[in-house]
């Protein structure tokens, strides 16, 4: 059984945003530095022979959305009006899907292109 919330509706709200912002910030910041790792590491394999893909483009692109998604969810938490929350936890959201959406891609150029 499902009990209802003490917190009225407009305040969930807000707290529910604010508990959304507070797990993206980190685990965006996080995907940045995988993004940022594997960058590297294809660019060790182009170096030891194995030819260049567009792989590294597309996580230069993802860590840049990270980066945005970061930042939208951080401004989000420091916010003291309403109106500017929900605008940058939308932001936030968006783009961390978006960025999941394209590492995953990248993760599949990724694995074609090395077995190819």
């Amino acid at each position: 059984m499902i009990e209802p919330s003490p917190i009225p509706g407009p305040a969930r709200r807000a707290a529910l945003d604010e508990r959304i912002c507070r797990l993206i910030c980190p685990i965006a910041s996080a995907m940045v530095g995988v993004c940022l790792t594997g960058i590297g590491l294809l660019h060790v394999g182009v170096a030891i022979g194995r030819r260049a893909s567009i792989a590294d483009d597309l996580l230069a692109i993802d860590s840049l959305l990270f980066l945005v998604a970061t930042l939208a969810s951080y401004v989000s938490l420091r916010s003291l009006h309403r109106h500017r929350l929900h605008r940058m936890e939308r932001v936030a959201d968006a783009t961390f899907m978006i960025a999941m959406l394209l590492l995953t891609a990248a993760c599949f150029v990724i694995t074609y292109a090395l077995s190819a």
